[in-house]
C-alpha cells in the first residue's frame, strides 16, 4: 500500500474501533498522560518529563474509573517507552485499552474476536485474521511444540521458549489466544480460584504478532501492593529506576467490581491490516523523522 492509502486505511481503523466500541455501550473516556507513578513491571522503562512520567499504559487511571462505578469503558492513546524500539516496537505508540465490569477475561476473548470480525472489510494484509480463535493455554501451547513443563522454566529460558518456539508457529495459523499463564506473570492478574499455581491472563496473536495482553483482573489491594513492592525490590536489583507506588491506584483496586481489561497495541493491529513489515510504516511521522 501506498503511504497515503495506510494513513487512509488507519482513519478507517480507527473509525471503525470506535463505532464497535460504541455499538457495544462502552464509553469512551481519557485520562491523564503525565503521571507520577507509570507502570513498576521490571520490563517497562517510563520516559521522563521533569517529576513526572509519560505513560507507558492508562491502565492505572482507567482501574480508577471502574472503582467509581463505570462500568464499560475504552480508551484510543499515544503510550510511551523508553528502548522500545524495532520492526514490531517504538517508544511513541498507540494503545486501544478496554475493560468491562462484570464480566471475567472469557468476555474479552469475546470482544477481540468480534472486534477484528469488524474490522475484517479493511483486511489488504495476508495474515489469517479469520475466527474462531485458537484458545490454548500456555501449558498446552508448550507440550504441543515438544516444550517444557513452562511453570518449572527459569524466567529468561520460559520467555526464549516462548519467543523462539511458540510464537514461531502462530506465524500462519488463525488467530490464537494464549491464557492461563503461570502465577509468577500474573501482573495485575488475579489468579485461578481452583488452580493458584496459573495467572487468569491472557495474550492475543495473529500473523504470529503479540497484540494484546489481557487480565481477570486482580481486586485485593494487599496483594497488589505485596506484587508493586516485589516489583519495585527486582527493579532495585537490576539498577532500574524505582518508581513511587501509585496509592490512589491500590486503593482503587480494593474497590473495583469483579472486571476484565485488555491493552491492544493498535499499530501492531494495522500492521497486519495492512501488510506492513515494520510499524514506521503505518505511523504518518516515526521518530526519526519527528
Amino acid at each position: 500500500m501506498t503511504a497515503h492509502g495506510i494513513l487512509r486505511l488507519r482513519s478507517d481503523v480507527l473509525a471503525a474501533v470506535r463505532r464497535f466500541f460504541f455499538e457495544g455501550d462502552f464509553c469512551e473516556v481519557e485520562t491523564p498522560v503525565l503521571v507520577r507513578s507509570p507502570g513498576m513491571e521490571p520490563h517497562l522503562r517510563a520516559v521522563a518529563v521533569g517529576d513526572r512520567y509519560l505513560i507507558t499504559s492508562p491502565e492505572y487511571h482507567m482501574k480508577r474509573l471502574l472503582a467509581r462505578g463505570m462500568e464499560r469503558i475504552f480508551q484510543i492513546v499515544r503510550c510511551f517507552r523508553e528502548d522500545e524500539r524495532g520492526r514490531h516496537h517504538a517508544r511513541e505508540f498507540t494503545m486501544l485499552e478496554w475493560y468491562r465490569a462484570g464480566a471475567g477475561y472469557e468476555a474479552i476473548m469475546d470482544d477481540c474476536e468480534h472486534l477484528i470480525g469488524a474490522l475484517l472489510p479493511l483486511h489488504r494484509g495476508s495474515a489469517n485474521l479469520d475466527a474462531p480463535f485458537e484458545r490454548l493455554t500456555i501449558t498446552e501451547a508448550f507440550a504441543r511444540h515438544g516444550g517444557p513443563d513452562p511453570a518449572a522454566l527459569p524466567e529468561d529460558e520460559f520467555f526464549r521458549a516462548l519467543v523462539e518456539r511458540i510464537e514461531p508457529t502462530l506465524e500462519k495459523a488463525r488467530p490464537t489466544i494464549l491464557y492461563e499463564w503461570p502465577a509468577r506473570y500474573a501482573a495485575l492478574a488475579r489468579l485461578k480460584p481452583t488452580d493458584p499455581s496459573v495467572a487468569l491472563r491472557f495474550e492475543l496473536y495473529a500473523g504470529g504478532l503479540e497484540l494484546g495482553n489481557a487480565f481477570d483482573e486482580l481486586r485485593d489491594a494487599e496483594e497488589q501492593r505485596r506484587r508493586l513492592l516485589a516489583e519495585q525490590a527486582q527493579r532495585r536489583r537490576r539498577g532500574q529506576e524505582v518508581y513511587p507506588i501509585d496509592e490512589h491506584f491500590v486503593a482503587a483496586v480494593g474497590a473495583m467490581p469483579p472486571c476484565a481489561g485488555i491493552a491492544l497495541g493498535l499499530d501492531r493491529l494495522l500492521m497486519l491490516l495492512a501488510g506492513a513489515q515494520h510499524i514506521r510504516e503505518v505511523q504518518a511521522f516515526p521518530e526519526d523523522e519527528g
